[in-house]
């Protein structure tokens, strides 16, 4: 018996190959059949190729849609045409052809023969059809194409405007939609955004910290933090809310050059650095200037006052303002957009009051009256409900209180308060909620302060000193 018998070890088999080097018989058993997978695998790929070459070489609609091309002109098959805005299609007669710019808001297939899309263009969207066949000879490869666009992606699209069997309840406009002849991907989105656009079209979560965690609503659909839309605002501006609050936001500043320009104000514009501090020295931002210090102004009174002595008498302006307060609050912001006014006093402060509230009063009721402007704000009430329920007096002027008055409100109330201290907010809010109830209205002044509690340049009244010529205005 040898040592290696001795010790129990076996002897090699010849499936094992032995000591001799050649592969046993399982491992050409399992190289035959890796080699026999690679050879389907390379079949199949032909196969495909093929097909693929086959199923382009037959696409009857090939020229049709595509990337579109980025040389200075268009291509043979695509001369330039007139772009519509979609805003302008409300106007457009049925089957009309049209040609428009549009970004993919998303796509679903129906079958390997229709498709449909949503188109949007700033705050508008609009339903596309993409259906094989037709005078264009629209293909499958077409339809299979247009449903695998990324969502985001711009595409320029050519087609005919026709009336839904039933009004499209999905988007804007509702009362067309639009049969695809033409797509063309100008500029493709990428397939992973950080977030969607379809997400941030629901309200994010009130009240919520700065957070980056995800977040679903009741019915499971994700909630995009406020967070999440501040670190991609790009995105989140292309929602129709979004849209819309900046064209309001437009609006309003249309509506006080309107007021202004019927009241015979000057334009100015002033700088926004300063020597030295406008309003004192607390809350201002330091900047550099050159090998001095400066100051991003926190109002341009300074300014417009001088505007005053230049013997200008009205001057108006609308531009940045910068406040130096480190709150977290709604009620204190860093930087905001004024809109500033200064005139001369002929006899009576009231004059200056006055015509801020007509000022007031002309922007909340042209922004609940123009159509343009009651359309955009039916947009944001859609995703902050409520957002256009702002009351104003029936006539045409402002509910005015004195500060001895708006006490004397919160009194009859149960709510604590003196006519020599300031309202805290609590009693501020609940004394919007008083006006409204009893006066209907949102927007009202409060006038004749108490002389305690406002700056030491602030004229008192020569009748009483105890109260002050000075005023504010509430919205609630």
């Amino acid at each position: 018996m040898s040592s290696s018998a001795e010790q129990g070890l076996s002897e090699p088999t010849k499936e094992e190959g032995g000591g001799s080097g050649a592969p046993s018989k399982n491992a050409l058993k399992k190289a035959a059949k890796e080699k026999e997978k690679l050879e389907r695998a390379a079949k199949r790929q032909e196969q495909e190729r093929q097909q693929k070459e086959q199923a382009e070489a037959n696409d009857t609609a090939k020229h049709l849609y595509g990337a579109l091309p980025s040389s200075s002109g268009p291509p043979d098959n695509m001369p330039n045409p007139e772009l519509i805005e979609f805003a302008e299609l409300y106007d457009v007669k049925e089957d009309e052809r049209v040609t428009v710019d549009a970004r993919i808001h998303n796509a679903r297939g129906q079958s390997a023969k229709l498709a449909f899309l949503v188109l949007r263009q700033e705050a508008h969207t609009i339903q596309a059809v993409i259906t094989e066949g037709g005078p264009n000879k629209i293909s499958r490869q077409m339809v299979k194409w247009c449903c695998g666009i990324n969502s985001e992606s711009v595409v320029r699209a050519t087609g005919l405007v026709k009336q839904p069997k039933e009004p499209v309840t999905s988007t804007s406009i509702s009362s067309f939609e639009l049969h695809v002849e033409k797509l063309y991907l100008i500029s493709e989105a990428a397939q992973m955004l950080p977030i969607q656009v379809k997400d941030c079209m629901r309200p994010p979560p009130m009240n919520e910290d700065l957070k980056e965690e995800a977040e679903t609503d009741a019915q499971g659909l994700p909630v995009v933090s406020l967070a999440a839309r501040l670190n991609n605002r790009v995105l989140d501006g292309r929602t129709a809310a979004s849209q819309a609050i900046f064209q309001l936001s437009g609006g309003i500043s249309n509506l006080f050059m309107e007021f202004m320009n019927q009241n015979q104000f000057t334009w100015i514009n002033s700088s926004r650095l300063a020597g030295a501090a406008t309003e004192g020295g607390a809350g201002v931002f330091e900047v550099k200037y050159f090998d001095t210090k400066a100051y991003l102004t926190q109002s341009p009174q300074f300014f417009k006052q001088m505007a005053i002595a230049m013997d200008m008498k009205r001057v108006c302006e609308i531009g940045p303002v910068f406040r130096a307060e480190n709150s977290n609050t709604h009620r204190h912001l860093t930087e905001f957009t004024g809109l500033d006014f200064e005139m001369v006093i002929r006899h009576d402060y009231h004059e200056v009051l006055s015509l801020g509230e007509k000022l007031m009063l002309y922007i909340i009721r042209n922004l609940q009256q123009r159509p343009e402007y009651k359309r955009l704000t039916k947009i944001v009430d859609e995703v902050f409900p409520g957002a256009g329920d702002f009351k104003l007096p029936s006539g045409d002027e402002a509910q005015r209180f004195t500060f001895a008055e708006a006490v004397e409100l919160l009194k009859e109330n149960g709510m604590e308060a003196s006519e020599s201290e300031d309202l805290s907010t609590p009693q501020e809010k609940a004394l919007g909620r008083i006006i409204q109830d009893k006066y209907n209205t949102d927007f009202y002044t409060i006038d004749k302060y108490p002389s305690a509690v406002r700056p030491f340049y602030t004229m008192p009244d020569p009748s009483n000193p105890k109260v002050s010529n000075s005023y504010d205005f509430f919205m609630r």
